[in-house]
């Protein structure tokens, strides 16, 4: 028995005192308007309305109930219309994670350039290095760096794609000297990213020769943290890989050279992964695509910014 829907006959009936203006105004059979009362009254055990051949009047049970019924119908309306407004206004609280890196470089400045245009979203990130599931964890968006995807059931879009490059101190190259091919690394102090999510122990390039493979099978020091990398390159402990993002500051100011500069690591992808397109909340929807239009832009951004620095150390 649909109780809700009974109750908005038995309302319906109520309200015009008819049994047949009432399935006029739902669009319906004066037997369903009828049956649906009835069964109300069977599943209640109550009497809720008398009739007689020429009118209707409700019963004292009735009228408790009706006022009852009449709450209860309008916290409904007020829910369904919530909850399809969600589909069209950004509204509300987004829960999102990303890995700690593209986190701190792009996500935390595009939360605040997005909320300029719809300041009604609010913010819950969790930055960490690793893919989480979605549903169980309570995340309506994930922003992860992944060569290639798992097949989740869930949505993904890619945002763009990056790459790391080989760095090391300046103090680090005038005591050591620097590598200029793959295999020249093995002589160095070679640092090492750890993840979950990405194998980082073999440094894949792609470089004049085509592909090439270093695996660091030894290192004085690993860490599970771009910008924690950056910081022990930086302290001259040794050779360690950076994505762009993480490099692109120090490379400027002269706190980081970059080795090998003709080769650079694989590729990888920057996906947005998300539960569901259909009945997609506005908030998600209006999010992922803020990211696909924005963050493209800034990719290209710091690839021309480290050519740009290339051409100048070159000459």
């Amino acid at each position: 028995m649909d109780t809700l829907q009974n109750m908005r006959a038995f309302s319906c009936v109520a309200q015009v005192g008819s049994f047949t203006a009432a399935a006029v105004q739902l669009d319906t059979t004066t037997a369903n308007v009828s049956r649906a009362v009835s069964n109300l009254e069977a599943h209640l055990q109550t009497r809720l309305l008398n009739r007689t051949t020429r009118r209707i009047a409700l019963t004292e049970a009735g009228k408790r109930y009706l006022m009852r019924c009449e709450q209860i119908l309008t916290y409904v309306e007020e829910a369904e219309a919530e909850a399809s407004d969600a589909h069209s206004r950004p509204a509300g609280q987004l829960k999102v994670h990303s890995m700690t890196g593209v986190g701190q470089h792009f996500v935390i400045d595009a939360i605040a350039r997005y909320r300029e245009t719809h300041p009604e979203v609010t913010f819950d990130l969790t930055m960490a290095n690793r893919v989480p599931d979605l549903l169980d964890e309570g995340y309506d968006v994930s922003i992860v760096l992944a060569s290639e995807l798992p097949d989740s059931g869930f949505v993904s879009q890619r945002l763009g794609i990056t790459y790391s490059i080989v760095c090391a101190s300046p103090d680090y190259v005038k005591q050591h000297g620097v590598a200029h091919k793959p295999a020249d690394l093995l002589k160095h102090a070679c640092l090492r990213m750890v993840s979950p999510v990405i194998p980082l122990e073999k440094w894949l390039f792609d470089g004049p020769e085509g592909q090439e493979m270093v695996n660091i099978t030894q290192a004085p020091f690993q860490v599970n943290s771009a910008d924690a990398m950056n910081a022990a390159i930086r302290s001259g402990m040794g050779v360690g890989v950076l994505p762009i993002y993480s490099a692109i500051d120090g490379l400027r100011d002269g706190s980081l050279v970059r080795v090998m500069p003709e080769y650079r690591l694989q590729e990888l992808n920057l996906y947005a992964i998300y539960p569901s397109r259909q009945y997609l909340d506005a908030k998600i929807k209006t999010w992922v695509e803020y990211l696909r239009n924005s963050l493209p832009e800034i990719l290209a951004a710091h690839e021309a910014d480290l050519k740009t620095h290339e051409l100048r150390i070159a000459n």
